[in-house]
């Protein structure tokens, strides 16, 4: 349900927050109701606002159990 990108030859991936909704209010969101740490996009200035950054350092297993949390309150 989010629009992504990145996460080839990088291990970051962006997603578009849903309904514009701000960077930190989803980051806030994800954290509280999925229990998934994120980075928002507002943090790397004007052009990030609006996405927010997972990150595939810990490992893939790791980030697809993440996207299977924030897949459940989308």
């Amino acid at each position: 349900g989010l629009t992504v990108s990145g996460g080839v030859d990088s291990p970051y991936i962006w997603a578009k927050t849903p309904d514009q909704m701000p960077s930190w209010d989803f980051f806030d969101r994800l954290l509280r109701q999925a229990n998934v740490v994120t980075t928002p996009g507002a943090g790397f200035g004007p052009s990030g606002e609006g996405y927010i950054r997972l990150t595939a350092f810990g490992g893939a297993e790791a980030t697809r159990e993440a996207v299977a949390r924030i897949r459940t309150i989308l």
